[in-house]
């Protein structure tokens, strides 16, 4: 009997919290009866819930959670309408959070620190992660520097989204210019993804710095190679690639809502975080994929692909700020006095893992915004 020597009582409260952590809601014991709950109001809940995301392997949490209805199946409490918009890139989130078309979406760094500067900080908050790594200057066979890509084309997926802040400010540092226009020492053609890969087979692209699966499909259905990884040039080897956005009225109206959607990543993140789901989280992806665009990646395509990125929840905001001096440096970024300063709002993402973990560490948003 030695090994019950704490008290039953204690056992309940102890049993109660840990359910609570899980729950959705707050759950402390009371000091006077430990027995006790309360319970912290989740905060008022929407109607409806607009959720954007791309038909790429960086937006892996999102492509899981939409086969695994991991969304529904919080909202149902909610009594939430789920409503999904696959984009192909960035910008155009931004112009749909900017028409009130979107309320919640995953989103590489650029085009929400684009959305945030260019209306004065009023129209998104940044509240998680999801992507690490994953982007890659793929190139013809007969390039083999950086200095021989002057002269020739290289596509990416959209002017000012992510990767194309990323290779006009990494040849700007190399001495070779671009602009929007396509001038300068190394064209830069924004094109969408699907159209890179025909253009680059037929000839009439030299290269392209694009996010996965894009870029190991040039490598392995095209003949290209990799001239650089991304990850290569940023501190760590760690940059970000996709991370979550919310409109910041729906955030300031609906924070419930917002809850209900980062307890549903946060747990497809758990799942795709373990080894043993690795099979069953490649074969989600692909029925995503199918579902969306019609058609599923070659298996050494998604491989490779999986084998590039990194599925975290973090938001690895000291990274933020160096993609935002990118943008201004080649000239698609104004910044106001105020920058990106209150661009984060990791609150709730906080408390959840709080709750699950009184230990864990907060991520922290390097200054600029809220946690």
């Amino acid at each position: 009997m030695k090994k019950w020597k704490k008290p039953l009582v204690a056992l309940v409260a102890a049993a109660v919290v840990a359910f609570g952590a899980g729950s959705g809601v707050a759950v402390e014991a009371s000091s006077k009866n430990p027995t006790t709950t309360t319970i912290a109001p989740k905060g008022k809940v929407a109607k409806k819930i607009r959720i954007g995301y791309f038909a790429n392997v960086t937006h892996a949490a999102a492509l899981v959670a939409v086969q695994q209805k991991t969304f529904e199946k919080y909202f149902k409490a909610d009594k939430t309408k789920v409503e999904f918009t696959v984009f192909n890139a960035g910008p155009a989130v931004v112009e749909a959070m900017k028409g009130g078309a979107i309320d919640v979406s995953y989103i590489g760094p650029n085009p929400a620190i684009t959305g945030f500067a260019t209306t004065n900080g009023t129209l998104l908050r940044i509240i998680g992660g999801s992507t690490l790594n994953g982007a890659q200057l793929v190139v013809k066979p007969s390039i083999n520097s950086i200095a021989d890509l002057k002269g020739k084309t290289i596509a990416t997926p959209q002017l000012g989204n992510t990767q194309d802040v990323a290779i006009r400010a990494y040849l700007k540092k190399q001495g070779l210019t671009t602009n929007i226009t396509g001038g300068g020492d190394v064209a830069v053609t924004p094109t969408e993804n699907a159209n890179t890969l025909t253009l680059f087979k037929s000839g009439r692209l030299d290269g392209a710095w694009l996010p996965e699966p894009w870029s190991s499909r040039l490598v392995l259905e095209a003949g290209a190679k990799v001239l650089l990884d991304e990850k290569d040039i940023w501190a760590g080897n760690k940059f970000l690639t996709t991370h979550i956005i919310a409109a910041e009225s729906f955030l300031k109206k609906f924070p419930g809502s917002v809850e209900s959607f980062l307890r549903a990543h946060i747990e497809t993140v758990d799942f795709i975080s373990k080894k043993k789901n690795e099979v069953t989280v490649k074969s989600l992806i692909q029925a995503e994929l199918v579902a969306k665009t019609g058609k599923a990646l070659a298996v050494d395509v998604i491989n490779r692909a999986w084998s590039n990125i990194i599925v975290s929840e973090d938001p690895v905001a000291k990274v933020l700020l160096d993609s935002a001096n990118d943008a201004v440096d080649v000239g698609l970024l104004k910044l106001g006095a105020k920058g990106v300063t209150g661009i984060y709002d990791l609150r709730i993402l906080n408390k959840i893992r709080l709750q699950q973990n009184p230990k864990f560490k907060k991520y922290q948003t390097a200054g600029l915004g809220l946690s």
